[in-house]
């Protein structure tokens, strides 16, 4: 299992979006994947969990936290096989480890916690819960918004990831976030 959580190394810039549920972070990553033409890491957790949603009507369990966190692996091990310049990722294990803790009374498997600290990005892009709350299967705690980007925000600052918080509308998420990557390009 530990093979499946490692990143493969790679010469791409790798940016992750990070914050809690329904604070844009899926909109925002198509679209600077768009915009750069770059892979795109979708986040493995939401087709997992929604397949244990529609089969068994369950929610996330500690037994389902490892095999997310694998397949997210998988996906990004993937899209920077043939090394391009720039990697978006919708998520990383540190999200999964923040969703641990925060659901679990601050349980995370010791595995996931290893390398959700070991794994690394480039650049992570905080999103603020400015954004409308979007109800779906999945998502449960539109009381707990502030609460939940606290524990994310802490989580980067923490583990001193280099990151730039994202406000506003989406036009004004891509302008800084674009201006900051641009940097990171040079």
């Amino acid at each position: 299992m530990e093979e499946t959580l490692r990143q493969q190394p790679s010469n791409s810039i790798k940016i992750c979006l990070f914050g809690p549920e329904s604070s844009g972070k899926s909109t925002l990553s198509r679209k600077l994947s768009q915009h750069y033409n770059a892979p795109l890491v979708p986040e493995y957790a939401r087709e997992y969990l929604q397949k244990l949603w529609d089969s068994t009507q369950k929610i996330c369990r500690p037994k389902d936290l490892l095999p997310i966190a694998a397949g997210q692996i998988q996906l990004e091990n993937k899209a920077i096989a043939t090394n391009p310049p720039l990697v978006i990722c919708d998520t990383d294990l540190l999200t999964t480890k923040v969703y641990s803790e925060a659901y679990y009374d601050g349980w995370c498997p010791e595995l996931l916690t290893k390398y959700a600290i070991k794994n690394t990005y480039d650049l992570y892009l905080l999103t603020y819960i400015d954004t409308p709350w979007q109800a779906d299967d999945l998502r449960d705690r539109p009381e707990r918004r502030q609460e939940m980007f606290d524990h994310f925000k802490n989580a980067l600052e923490h583990n001193k990831r280099p990151y730039i918080l994202l406000r506003g509308t989406v036009e004004e998420r891509m302008e800084l976030a674009t201006k900051t990557i641009n940097q990171l390009l040079l």
